[in-house]
């Protein structure tokens, strides 16, 4: 298992992304279908601190930011989306964007929107997207949500408690959020902004990953463009090579391309002083063997590469793995990025 879960460091990035959208279970005031996350400020009385007036404080909000409610009718039971528009959005009615769609969006929405107005600020900058963050089921905690909906099969590690009282343990449906992204959240984000539905992107890390590769076997063309994180394919017993043979056996193209990125540390080590390196699962050798059996299909029309960046862990590597991702897939006039084969 990877030494330090995700499921613990999800809890602290919740807390960190709550300037801008606190968890549901914590949010008493939530923006409906047409309010923006700019509205409607909360205000604390003023105060003096060490003979200084201090202002009456405010929340603090993302501009041109949007939170929306969406039932999944599969599922029956309801998900926030959290959606940024791109920098001149208003003032260009004529131009359609590209749309990324980013799992576990408690954390990584407000960090991806943060780096690509960064990258996009700077010499030619790369290409203006909407971001629109998959957040987690309404009335769920994180990690009940994420354990249940990302992972493909009902067979979740043994041992494990629930941080709902009350409720089993769930794994196993990831099928059936990937028919409410497609079924619901889809037509959503193609009927309200002037998005370019041919150029989605998926952004997923750890279990997000996982959930990336079964969509890519099974559904290839949900998205044009796949950026994976750390896929945590030693889940059920590495069961994911399994559904790609299985689903792929008699395909004869797979049409997407495909960014896999993991931090260096996340492999084995017979340095057990150094405890950045996982304890038990080698991701990298897992996810370089998955990507070679899906290169060795030869499909005309599949890119694949995975690449390995040094000094990173598993939890540390996601803002890399956003910024190369970012640059790899929404080059603007930059030269392209080369991502080298691990």
């Amino acid at each position: 298992m990877v030494r330090r879960t995700w499921g613990a460091a999800l809890a602290v990035s919740v807390l960190l992304a709550g300037c801008s959208q606190a968890p549901q279970a914590q949010a008493p005031a939530t923006a409906t279908a047409t309010d923006s996350l700019t509205s409607t400020p909360v205000p604390v009385s003023a105060s003096t601190v060490s003979g200084v007036k201090v202002d009456a404080v405010q929340r603090y909000v993302l501009d041109d930011t949007e939170v929306r409610t969406v039932h999944a009718r599969n599922l029956d039971r309801d998900y926030q989306i959290y959606v940024s528009l791109p920098p001149g959005y208003a003032d260009h009615p004529e131009r359609t964007y590209p749309v990324m769609y980013v799992t576990d969006a408690n954390y990584a929405f407000p960090l991806i929107r943060s780096i690509a107005r960064r990258l996009g600020d700077h010499g030619d900058g790369t290409e203006d997207f909407i971001l629109v963050g998959l957040s987690y089921a309404m009335g769920d905690t994180p990690v009940y949500s994420r354990r249940r909906d990302y992972t493909p099969t009902k067979r979740g590690p043994s041992g494990l408690t629930s941080d709902m009282p009350g409720r089993p343990v769930l794994h196993g449906e990831a099928e059936g959020y990937r028919q409410f992204i497609k079924d619901d959240v889809f037509p959503l984000v193609a009927s309200t902004y002037r998005a370019d539905m041919a150029r989605g992107i998926y952004v997923g890390h750890s279990y997000g990953g996982l959930l990336g590769y079964d969509i890519l076997i099974h559904d290839p063309g949900m998205f044009h463009d796949y950026i994976l994180g750390s896929p945590s394919l030693q889940f059920d017993h590495g069961v994911e090579f399994t559904r790609m043979r299985d689903a792929l056996a008699s395909r004869k193209d797979l049409p997407a391309n495909v960014l896999v990125l993991l931090g260096g540390f996340e492999t084995l080590s017979k340095n057990k002083n150094d405890h950045r390196f996982n304890d038990e699962t080698d991701m990298i050798g897992d996810n370089r063997r998955f990507v070679a059996e899906l290169q060795a299909k030869h499909y005309p029309h599949l890119r694949v590469t995975i690449d390995i960046v040094p000094g990173e862990d598993h939890l540390t590597v996601f803002p890399m793995i956003i910024t190369r991702g970012i640059l790899w897939s929404l080059v603007g006039k930059r030269t392209p990025l080369s991502a080298t084969g691990g």
